[in-house]
């Protein structure tokens, strides 16, 4: 990695289950910064194009999130790589599978474990 911690910014609907244990698994990672937000009008934390500005890499729980961003925020997010997790609506905050999930598949792509 780089001397200045990456910025990574992950994406789920509402901000409640998926995106935020996503943001407690990788927080105490000292290469990284983390921030989580919600594509819905409804979300706990509503994404801005500030946190897309801020971010150097994105995570997206399924494909629809990608499709939402890149809807509302299409110039802002075009330089910015989006990865798809491809991880169901179907977890609970810090179930113990979604953090194996979030673990494998964010360190392999980021290089950290």
């Amino acid at each position: 990695m780089h001397n200045e911690p990456l910025n990574v910014l992950f994406i789920c609907s509402r901000n409640q289950w998926r995106s935020p244990t996503a943001e407690a698994v990788w927080r105490n990672q000292p290469d990284l910064r983390v921030r989580s937000a919600g594509t819905s009008p409804s979300a706990r934390r509503r994404v801005s194009a500030d946190d897309i500005r801020w971010a150097h890499s994105i995570f997206v729980m399924e494909n629809k999130h990608r499709s939402r961003l890149k809807a509302e925020f299409g110039d802002v997010i075009a330089d910015r790589p989006i990865h798809v997790l491809d991880i169901p609506d179907e977890y609970r905050y810090m179930d113990p599978e979604l953090v194996d999930l979030l673990k494998a598949s964010v360190g392999s792509i980021l290089g950290v474990e």
